[in-house]
């Protein structure tokens, strides 16, 4: 399998062999709704927090007696029944990590990446730099490469002049080829990965962990 590679002015000079350990997958929705669905949760902060009957103010002391009031039977003032009473079941602090082994986020990574070149949403680029760190100069080398909407620019290495020019651009971000995931790439609607970014991912996706999964 092979896909055309870009220079920084959108003319293709070659041709990049994919590997069909990445390219090769068949994606399911399932398996990939399910590392999202983790991934998502594992962002959360949980700083939620409610208070029980144990921690509202109030003392412990009985409102009224048990019998012949004609009121309902009440034992503490921090019930939950009461105003200002303490919460039931409700979200308590305190982060919640939710497990994904390596070899499951790598199939998925894998997966969301051929769903996107299936769709035509990769761009690779022989190798992605600009003269000037400014949003005009990055602006235009993405409209030069079909880059519109919300776009993802992997990398194989950080680049201090590509990160200020396009950090006041708001639909664009930047990805270490190390970082990259599945999320990542399937909540953009363009990916732009330079060759050594690729060599990179192809590394890191080896085939040997990238099991076939079934949808």
């Amino acid at each position: 399998m092979e896909a055309k590679l870009l220079n920084i002015k959108g003319q293709e000079v070659g041709k990049l062999e994919l590997k069909d350990a990445i390219f090769g997958q068949k994606p399911s929705s399932r398996f990939l709704h399910e590392f999202i669905t983790v991934y998502l949760a594992n962002q959360r902060r949980g700083t939620a927090h409610t208070k029980t009957r144990s921690e509202v103010s109030g003392g412990g002391k009985k409102p009224w007696k048990q019998k012949h009031t004609g009121r309902a039977r009440a034992g503490s003032i921090r019930s939950p029944l009461w105003r200002h009473g303490g919460t039931t079941f409700g979200p308590r602090s305190g982060k919640v990590y939710l497990d994904m082994p390596r070899q499951k986020s790598r199939a998925a990574l894998a997966q969301a990446l051929a769903a996107r070149h299936s769709d035509g949403g990769i761009v690779f680029i022989d190798e992605f730099s600009i003269d000037q760190p400014k949003t005009k100069v990055m602006a235009a080398a993405l409209k030069q490469l079909g880059c519109a909407g919300r776009t993802l620019v992997v990398l194989d290495h950080p680049d201090a002049d590509v990160a200020r020019a396009s950090r006041n651009i708001p639909d664009v971000e930047l990805r270490l080829a190390g970082d990259l995931n599945a999320y990542e790439v399937l909540r953009s609607k363009k990916i732009l990965i330079t060759r050594a970014a690729m060599e990179k991912l192809g590394t890191r996706t080896a085939e040997r962990y990238v099991p076939s999964l079934k949808k």
